[in-house]
């Protein structure tokens, strides 16, 4: 297993990378400095833009969220980086409006340098309110997709799509996303929304930060609705498997997906 070594040398590389002025394959580095540079530098270059990459925070036994609803404190401070980092080399993140109205997000970037990116809530109804910490004014893009308009704050987006039986087809909401300019994004919750847009075939990339911890009952990690009779069926992507210290991160290859024909799924 690679151990992650983003040291403050690697990561300088990365937002050089992040800004087209620099590359991640030259210079002299440790093993696990060149481990971090495999893991983030795919995230970081423009050259493979437009990518989608998905990242979800678990449990050993599959858990996302206690019982009642408690999520903070299962990611250890290294997933929790592992994060923030990964929101420092897209353009824009996005989160399901239940995300939004559980857990108040920032989706700033705050553990490690870098530009906020730009956050995007799908919101059909028009449910988060306009004092959500998500739509703060700091400098960053704020977008919301919805059915309709609602009042919202001055500098405040509102993508307007059609729904399908209450949800958004995920590829337009991407190629709303794209159309304004966020070439890069990342599908950070939550785990409905996450897989909706793993069943529609849109991810380039999957993270899935697994903590030393059991929880027992609870809400579990990626709700996948799509079902294999066989194990020969199920997604078996290409996948790589590093210790980011508190945490185990597995980064698994899913554009190979995306070339496949898909049914429409909505989110």
């Amino acid at each position: 297993m690679n151990q992650i070594d983003a040291s403050e040398s690697v990561w300088n590389k990365l937002l050089e990378v992040r800004s087209g002025s620099g590359c991640s394959c030259c210079g002299d580095w440790s093993e696990g400095e060149r481990a971090a540079l495999d893991l983030y530098g795919p995230l970081a270059r423009q050259d493979l833009a437009p990518l989608t990459v998905g990242q979800i925070g678990q449990s050993l036994d599959g858990r996302i969220a206690t019982v009642s609803g408690e999520s903070a404190g299962i990611s250890g401070p290294d997933g929790l980086l592992h994060l923030h980092r990964i929101r420092a080399l897209v353009d824009g993140v996005v989160v399901g409006v239940l995300t939004a109205l559980q857990d108040s997000p920032r989706l700033t970037v705050r553990l490690c340098d870098g530009q906020n990116p730009a956050r995007i809530v799908i919101d059909p109804n028009g449910r988060l309110p306009n004092d959500s910490p998500v739509l703060n004014p700091d400098g960053a893009r704020r977008i919301l997709i919805q059915a309709e308009d609602s009042p919202r704050p001055k500098g405040v987006e509102v993508i307007r799509l059609p729904v399908f039986g209450g949800r958004f087809d995920p590829a337009s909401i991407v190629d709303a996303l794209r159309s304004n300019g966020l070439q890069s994004l990342l599908i950070e919750g939550g785990a409905f929304t996450l897989a909706k847009f793993v069943e529609a075939q849109l991810l380039d990339r999957l993270h899935v930060a697994v903590a030393p911890i059991l929880i027992g009952s609870g809400q579990s990690s990626l709700a996948l609705t799509s079902h294999n009779a066989k194990l020969a069926d199920a997604i078996r992507p290409e996948t790589r498997v590093s210790s980011l210290g508190s945490d185990v991160i597995f980064d698994c290859e899913l554009s190979a997906l995306g070339s496949e024909a898909s049914k429409p799924q909505h989110a």
